[in-house]
C-alpha cells in the first residue's frame, strides 16, 4: 500500500486478480535465447509444467486503454506460457507503474521468496515429489527449504527476504536470539556479505547471553579470554558502526554542499587570482578537491 499526498492509504493492487489474454499484455523486454537456456529458466519451466503458476505475474493497466496491460513482474513466466501455447494467465493488477522496482528482480529468485513459493505449493496440496522434480532438487532439499525460516524472527526474515543468501547462513542465524538476529542481518546488509563463514564470524563474536543455546560457546583454537576479547571488540565495532550510520547522511550532504561551493569559488576568476597571490596553498587544496570531485 502507498500513502498519497491527501493522506489516504492507496492499495498497491486491485482487489481482484484477472485472467488476461496473453496478447493483451505488453512486455518491457524480450527474453533472449541464452536466458532460455539458463538453469533458472529451466527450473521455472519445469515448475509451471508440474504445478502451474504459483506466483501470478504482475501487470498494470495502460493509460488510455484499460483493456491492455504492461507486464511489471513475470517476464520469464509469461515467455514460458507463450512457448507452451497458453492463451491467458491470471495476473495481479498493480495500481502504480513501478517497473523499476520489479525489473531488478526478474531473473533471480531470493531464497526466502523460493521458501514462500514452496510453502504455498504445499498448502495447495502439491506433493514434495512434484516440487522436487519442478525445482530439479531432491526431496530432503525441498524439506529444508520449507523449514528455512524456522527459528528466524519475523523482523530478520523481512530484512533478508530480497537478498541472495546461502541456506547455511540461516543455520547460523538460528543460533542467535531474535534481537541479535536483527543486528546480524543489518550488519550483513550494510557490508553486503551473506556467506556462511561471515555469519559464523558474527556468531562467534556474539556474547553468550545472546545465543539460543545455554551450552557454553566453544571456538576451536581460541581460549575463553580470547573469545571474551573478541566479543568486546565486536561490540565496540557495532557501536561505532551505528554511530557512523546515524550521521552518514548528514555528513554526506554537508560534504556535497561544501564541494559544490568550492567548485563555484574555483570557477570565479577574481577569487582564483586572489588565492593565487595571497594563499597559493589553499588554492592548490581547492583544486585538488575539485579534481577528486570530478573523478568521482
Amino acid at each position: 500500500m502507498t500513502r498519497p499526498s491527501n493522506g489516504k492509504i492507496k492499495l498497491a493492487f486491485e482487489p481482484a486478480s484477472l485472467r488476461i489474454p496473453l496478447g493483451d499484455i505488453e512486455t518491457l523486454r524480450d527474453v533472449s535465447d541464452p536466458i532460455r537456456r539458463s538453469k533458472k529458466y529451466g527450473q521455472i519451466a519445469a515448475s509451471i509444467q508440474e504445478v502451474g503458476i504459483i506466483e501470478p505475474p504482475v501487470v498494470v493497466r495502460l493509460a488510455g486503454d484499460r483493456e491492455r496491460y504492461r507486464l511489471l513482474d513475470g517476464h520469464l513466466r509469461l515467455d514460458i506460457l507463450r512457448i507452451r501455447g497458453d492463451k491467458d494467465v491470471v495476473c495481479l493488477i498493480a495500481t502504480d507503474d513501478e517497473a523499476i522496482t520489479y525489473n531488478k528482480r526478474i531473473s533471480r529468485m531470493a531464497i526466502v521468496q523460493e521458501h514462500k513459493m514452496i510453502l504455498k505449493a504445499l498448502e495447495k496440496g502439491v506433493s514434495e515429489e512434484r516440487l522436487a522434480r519442478a525445482l530439479n532438487v531432491n526431496i530432503p532439499s525441498i524439506r529444508n527449504r520449507a523449514r528455512l525460516l524456522d527459528g528466524i524472527c519475523e523482523e530478520a526474515a523481512k530484512l533478508l527476504q530480497d537478498r541472495m543468501i546461502p541456506m547455511k547462513t540461516f543455520h547460523e542465524l538460528r543460533k542467535l536470539r531474535p534481537m541479535r538476529q536483527i543486528e546480524v542481518a543489518e550488519t550483513m546488509i550494510a557490508m553486503n556479505r551473506f556467506s556462511r563463514p561471515y555469519a559464523q564470524s558474527l556468531v562467534a563474536a556474539t556474547p553468550q547471553g545472546q545465543l539460543v543455546s545455554e551450552q557454553q560457546k566453544v571456538i576451536r583454537g581460541l581460549s575463553e579470554e580470547q573469545i571474551e576479547h573478541m566479543e568486546r571488540e565486536s561490540s565496540n565495532v557495532d557501536r561505532e558502526f551505528r554511530m557512523i550510520e546515524q550521521s552518514f547522511g548528514t555528513d554526506h550532504l554537508d560534504l556535497v554542499l561544501a564541494m559544490g561551493y568550492i567548485n563555484r569559488l574555483i570557477e570565479n576568476v577574481r577569487v582564483v587570482h586572489h588565492l593565487a597571490r595571497h594563499h597559493p596553498e589553499i588554492l592548490a587544496e581547492f583544486q585538488r578537491i575539485v579534481q577528486l570531485r570530478d573523478a568521482a
